[in-house]
């Protein structure tokens, strides 16, 4: 799918788009199942427990679709190989008019995968453009670094703690990743990214789904869940995910329990485990 260009740009600058995915009929279903969702919880995804904004494909299959869908597995795969996992996916959502933002961060922070191979792929279910919000990224220029984070417990951010990168950031090089609905984008575990509040009137939504190798493994003690998507899981490390069953559908809904419980409890270990890293060195 992806020319050498292009492939070799990702490798530079840590990221790259648009690219088109879904159909206006695959548009369509994916919103009103967003919907459905919404119906269900009673509130807007983004308002309710966090716990309901990652990993929905464990127990909706219109998002399964999403994250196994060709188009995008296409893509992915010119970047990270044949055998893909989905590490978890997380629901981005900003309300018309509102201050949510995202402050300048990896996403590799809180991971713990090894090596840094990660990927996410950032779906629009809404037009995603500059003042509605949408991401802004710094190239790597070549030379992919963890930095330090801390949550800050910025007011409005959508990142739990309000983390972002405490290191000083070269913003000269940047660039504004519009995406019309239906469209995505590409961007490096270690890629600096935000994301401004949403001076739009119309909600401005969004599904970033990491993608890794099967090869990567994890740094922690936590065993944690993936969804096997394209090849075979040729490194074994960690436990399967099966499609679910139905919406909503009872078996999945205990199986999305364990997967977020373990996912929660793999963060909470990494964001230690950063600041260990990070402890001795100045500011």
């Amino acid at each position: 799918m992806l020319t050498q260009a292009q492939i070799e740009s990702y490798r530079r600058d840590g990221y790259l788009f648009p690219f088109p995915a879904l159909s206006a009929d695959e548009l369509a279903a994916s919103n009103a199942g967003l919907a459905r969702y919404e119906q269900w919880l009673g509130r807007p995804v983004n308002q309710a427990d966090r716990r309901w904004r990652s990993a929905s494909y464990v127990m909706l299959p219109w998002v399964d679709a999403l994250v196994t869908h060709p188009r995008v597995l296409d893509v992915v795969e010119d970047v990270i190989g044949p055998d893909i996992l989905v590490y978890t996916a997380t629901w981005f959502i900003k309300e018309g008019n509102s201050p949510a933002f995202t402050a300048w961060h990896q996403d590799a922070t809180y991971f713990g995968l090894t090596p840094h191979e990660h990927v996410t792929a950032w779906i629009a279910l809404s037009d995603a453009g500059a003042e509605a919000g949408c991401m802004e990224v710094a190239s790597s220029q070549g030379s992919p670094l963890q930095m330090r984070h801390a949550a800050l417990n910025l007011p409005n951010s959508i990142n739990g703690g309000g983390q972002a990168i405490v290191d000083r950031i070269d913003d000269s090089k940047t660039a504004t990743m519009a995406l019309d609905a239906g469209s995505f984008s590409l961007h490096h575990t270690l890629c600096r990214h935000r994301s401004p509040p949403n001076r739009a009137s119309h909600r401005r939504v969004g599904i970033g789904i990491s993608y890794i190798p099967a090869h990567c493994r994890l740094t922690g003690s936590v065993r944690m869940c993936a969804r096997l998507v394209r090849g075979r899981d040729t490194g074994g490390n960690f436990d399967p995910i099966p499609a679910p069953e139905g919406e909503l559908h009872p078996a999945a809904l205990e199986r999305h329990e364990r997967v977020y419980g373990r996912y929660r409890d793999n963060y909470a270990e990494q964001i230690a485990a950063h600041e260990r890293e990070f402890a001795a060195q100045p500011v």
